[in-house]
């Protein structure tokens, strides 16, 4: 197995152990003789671990050997599956999945491990095939868990997480190779400068693009099953479940994004990729008459979300190489936060409006990440402007030109 695909499967393996909780809802809670009501505390609870961990733990990657802390985080996020599997009572599961969710921020560890062991010219390339690890996983789960469910419960689905996640661990001690940090700072030091991004403007820009990007990621996600559960098409879950692989099919399609970014184009493809995102909607919206317009919408969007994803973290990890994990971590919380706000409001505008306003709502979604893009490079013509209007006075113009140059380095 080659580096890039393990790192890949651990991507996989990691953020499914948050995901494959959705497919198996309704068999958890006839186990466990839980209220409807009391369903989304199952899945809360894996995305508020992780949201825990990607400011706590994350920034451990800059401290410590990334091979050693990608291990052990396997291994502890197993420990979170098996618990959940032997469960009997919502306290005891929750627990699991907050504990699996928490140090399934392995994901950013070996994202952040991936860039810093490639050179410069080949970073977006391996950025793209590794994180197209995370889209298996979000997307794949949903497949596996409602097939291992039928087949033999809800348990089956993390106990055999659990195995994969100990192989994994595995694999990675044995053929990967060390990365030790030499970082002599502290830990209270590593969570002052992950605080420390959040003035910067490139960090904040591709964060807020990562926001919104996600937002309506988690509107077509979280919501499509709605209406293709609905009138005319009434489908089952494992019906609906197969459009996820419509999913990977723009999201692995994706990849090159990646050597794109290596050639210099990150900006470029940020901004076509997202203007391709909100046209992907006005085939999704068309859910109530044509699954093909659906399929089609859907493998444009994941294939516009990945190209985004990936050119986002190539600036990042290239813009902060001392520092990749807490830059990394640091930009997966918008689009955590970003996840959640599409999930939420996706549910509670279609019971309004019904999927035409959930997909006015993606689309919506996507212009706003659009437009934070867009606004980058007006800044920088604004500021290329006035270094032009001061004729004959060339110290003031050397001057500008270089606080140009220097926002230009640091612009989204």
């Amino acid at each position: 197995m080659g580096r890039n695909t393990l790192l890949a499967a651990v991507c996989a393996v990691a953020v499914a152990s948050i995901y494959v909780a959705q497919p198996v809802l309704a068999g958890i809670g006839a186990d466990l003789g839980l209220p409807a009501a009391g369903l989304g505390w199952i899945v809360a609870a894996g995305q508020l671990g992780y949201l825990a961990g990607l400011a706590l733990l994350v920034p451990l990657g800059d401290l410590l050997d990334r091979r050693t802390l990608i291990a052990g985080h396997l291994v502890l996020t197993a420990a979170g599956t098996v618990l959940a599997a032997a469960a009997t009572r919502l306290w005891v599961l929750l627990a699991g999945l907050a504990v699996a969710g928490l140090f399934a921020v392995v994901v950013q560890t070996t994202v952040a491990y991936a860039a810093a062991r490639s050179t410069p010219g080949e970073r977006g390339r391996t950025l793209g095939a590794v994180t197209s690890g995370v889209v298996l996983g979000i997307l794949g789960a949903r497949v596996a868990a409602g097939a291992l469910a039928t087949a033999w419960g809800w348990r089956s689905v993390y106990v055999v997480l659990a195995v994969l996640l100990v192989t994994l661990a595995g694999l990675v001690l044995r053929t990967l190779p060390a990365d030790p940090r030499g970082d002599r700072s502290s830990y209270r030091d590593a969570l002052t400068s992950l605080g420390g991004l959040f003035h910067e403007r490139l960090f904040v820009s591709r964060g807020l693009i990562a926001f919104f990007l996600f937002a309506s990621f988690g509107t077509l996600w979280s919501g499509l099953a709605l209406p293709l559960a609905a009138a005319p098409w009434r489908l089952s879950a494992a019906q609906i479940g197969l459009f996820g692989l419509a999913g990977l099919v723009g999201a692995l399609g994706a990849a090159r994004a990646g050597r794109w970014a290596d050639a210099g184009f990150a900006r470029a493809v940020t901004g076509s990729a997202l203007a391709l995102l909100a046209v992907s909607w006005a085939a999704i919206g068309q859910a109530s008459w044509s699954l093909g317009f659906v399929v089609a919408g859907v493998v444009v969007l994941d294939f516009a979300v990945q190209a985004v994803h990936v050119s986002n973290q190539h600036l990042l990890a290239t813009a902060h190489p001392d520092r990749t994990s807490s830059a990394i971590g640091g930009y997966m919380l918008f689009y955590s936060l970003g996840s959640a706000l599409g999930a939420t409001a996706t549910t509670t505008v279609f019971a309004g409006t019904g999927w035409p306003g959930s997909s006015v709502l993606g689309a919506g979604f996507a212009v706003c990440a659009f437009t934070v893009w867009a606004s980058g490079f007006r800044g920088r013509g604004r500021r290329a402007g006035r270094c032009r209007c001061v004729p004959g006075r060339p110290g003031r113009s050397r001057r500008r030109v270089r606080r140009t140059r220097g926002g230009r380095a640091g612009s989204g």
